[in-house]
């Protein structure tokens, strides 16, 4: 299907996330699954030492990173953290304030967000809640890769995350 918009037509893409860690913090994963037409993309990876909410943003950034022109998108999501910063209007106010909450306090995973408000720009993107573990196939899907993902070996550093926690390679030991 297409949709005829502003920008002229535009493909539109359905777009599942989900983020895993076994700890939080501990090893994360994301999984992403996104399907236009008949025709199906899978995106995963993870992290040494991440948070679960860094992970479901990763899963919507890796998708996004994934398009290569302006897309109508209907995105799920079983994480209330990004479906209501979203619809809520609680980025905006994030950006309004420097990347901080209304009690003065940094916005936890601002590098992210950040990441993932240029990406969607210029897509029309419809943020949809959908419950985790219900039964819908391609959020199943999702919640397997970011799992597996999550189990890997020699994951990568999360590097803000650590950073940010003054975590060093010597205080982490391997799964």
């Amino acid at each position: 299907m297409v949709v005829i918009g502003l920008t002229g037509k535009q493909p539109l893409v359905e777009i599942y996330t989900d983020g895993a860690c076994s700890g939080n913090p501990g090893p994360g994963g994301y999984g992403a699954v996104l399907k236009y037409r008949n025709h199906i993309k899978e995106v995963s990876g993870g992290y040494r030492l991440t948070t679960n909410n860094r992970m479901e943003l990763l899963g919507v950034i890796r998708s996004l990173e994934e398009l290569k022109r302006p897309c109508v998108i209907q995105l799920y999501s079983d994480s209330r953290y990004i479906v209501d910063a979203i619809n809520l209007g609680w980025v905006g106010g994030w950006m309004k304030n420097g990347w901080r909450k209304s009690g003065g306090t940094p916005v936890k995973n601002a590098d992210l967000w950040k990441r993932l408000i240029e990406l969607a720009r210029p897509h029309r993107i419809t943020w949809n809640w959908i419950k985790g573990h219900a039964e819908n196939e391609l959020n199943l899907r999702c919640d397997r890769l970011a799992v597996m993902a999550s189990r890997g070996t020699n994951l990568p550093v999360d590097e803000v995350y650590e950073k940010e926690h003054f975590i060093t390679a010597s205080s982490i030991s391997p799964p």
